[in-house]
């Protein structure tokens, strides 16, 4: 395979073929609003990042409402799991900051015997917790879930029947092997991923559809504002280093963990994986998924206002790597896949490269390439970029990148 070369196809009806990528043009991250290019970390702190986190909210994702202060409580006394490798907490974690909740269950592994405080890797689950590791301590989740028949879930119930069935995605005893923590929350427990009128999860704490305009927020935001209140409370937990916690998604969640790390400085690294349009790929290629798809499939995912932009991406103020930027100068690790040609792995690619300039106006290695690698290969400064070769998932050798680039750039 060259490099860069991908395999398969997505769904019909969309570009998938490279000389049918359209001639765009991205907006420079490192020009004000007012034209001005940005000269220094100090006008990029004060200036312009501000205005383009202000953007991308108003105009893609919608604002979140001020997170409570942390109420949270442990489930259990930490137990040793995985054969004695690992200890497990369960942490309830309060949406309202009382007692009486509501709010989600973050089960966490940290590995058995460490000398001192670790890293954690936080990210959001789409089938329940009970899902990532067939743990039998852990309880089949009571929050509405996707119906799916191949995984025997109908009536919105999660059953015994699934436990463990994501362990594959988590790869839990392979990280706490390699001495990092690994938390979880059911992104359900925070907000069902369906368009229901923002009747349930916490938009129903904070007016559900009552006043609602182009900027308020959607799913994504909500997700991201549940992945906050988990770093309020992994900051709080003995054995874990609150500095170091890694925010990481998977697909949609891919994009929420991309949003959370922008509007939240205190993770300390973000991992996107398969996140494509809407997250790492550049939407103004047109390449697999559309904003047009997006905002018609899942419109509760992101703010009214971002579908002006269905079908007229050329329209947009900014692009991927406007978002991928605020990160910046911590360290990102955008991974794709050979086969998803729908979150378009070149298109990902491009969006760290494109978003380096900012790390190196900030005095950190970017991409440090400019060619897409060949497959299963590593590369980058401070913004990395992996390419597996299979589908649409996560798989230890995920998980292998993730860590070998955390290892690297979060030395304690």
């Amino acid at each position: 395979m060259s490099a860069g070369a991908v395999e398969s196809a997505g769904p019909p009806g969309f570009n998938y073929d490279e000389a049918a990528v359209p001639r765009y043009e991205l907006p420079d991250p490192l020009r004000t609003e007012g034209g001005e290019v940005v000269k220094d970390a100090e006008m990029w702190r004060a200036v312009r990042r501000p205005e383009l986190l202000a953007l991308i909210e108003r105009e893609m994702f919608g604002k979140a409402p001020a997170r409570p202060a942390l109420w949270s409580k442990a489930l259990e006394t930490p137990a040793e799991a995985l054969g004695g490798k690992a200890v497990r907490h369960r942490v309830f974690v309060s949406f309202t900051g009382k007692a009486e909740g509501p709010g989600m269950e973050m089960l966490v592994y940290l590995p058995a015997g460490a000398k001192g405080p670790v890293p954690v890797v936080l990210g959001l689950n789409f089938r329940g917790n009970h899902t990532v590791t067939d743990d039998p301590a852990v309880p089949v989740t009571a929050s509405w879930v996707p119906n799916d028949a191949k995984a025997g879930i109908k009536d919105h119930r999660a059953t015994e029947a699934g436990r463990g069935s994501e362990a594959g995605r988590w790869q839990v005893p392979y990280a706490v092997g390699r001495g990092y923590g690994v938390a979880t929350i059911y992104y359900g427990d925070i907000d069902p991923d369906e368009d229901d009128g923002w009747k349930n999860g916490v938009h129903a704490l904070h007016g559900g559809a009552e006043g609602r305009d182009g900027a308020s927020w959607g799913s994504i935001a909500a997700w991201t504002w549940g992945l906050r209140l988990g770093l309020d409370a992994l900051e709080q937990m003995p054995g874990v280093d609150g500095k170091r916690v890694i925010c990481q998604g998977h697909s949609r969640l891919g994009k929420t963990a991309l949003w959370a790390g922008a509007v939240d400085e205190r993770f300390a690294m973000v991992i996107s994986n398969d996140s494509g349009a809407g997250g790492a790929a550049l939407n103004k290629r047109i390449f697999g998924e559309t904003v047009g798809r997006l905002n018609t499939s899942f419109p509760h995912w992101f703010c009214g206002n971002f579908r002006k932009y269905s079908e007229n991406e050329g329209a947009m103020p900014f692009d991927a790597h406007s978002l991928i930027a605020l990160t910046a100068p911590r360290p990102l690790l955008i991974t794709s896949a050979t086969e998803d040609l729908w979150a378009d792995p070149k298109g990902e690619f491009l969006g760290g490269l494109h978003a380096s300039p900012v790390w190196r106006l900030l005095g950190a290695e970017g991409l440090g390439v400019s060619e897409m690698p060949e497959p299963m290969r590593l590369v980058g400064g401070r913004v990395g970029y992996f390419l597996r070769t299979g589908p649409h998932d996560v798989t230890q050798e995920d998980w292998k990148a993730y860590l070998d680039f955390a290892d690297r750039v979060l030395k304690p």
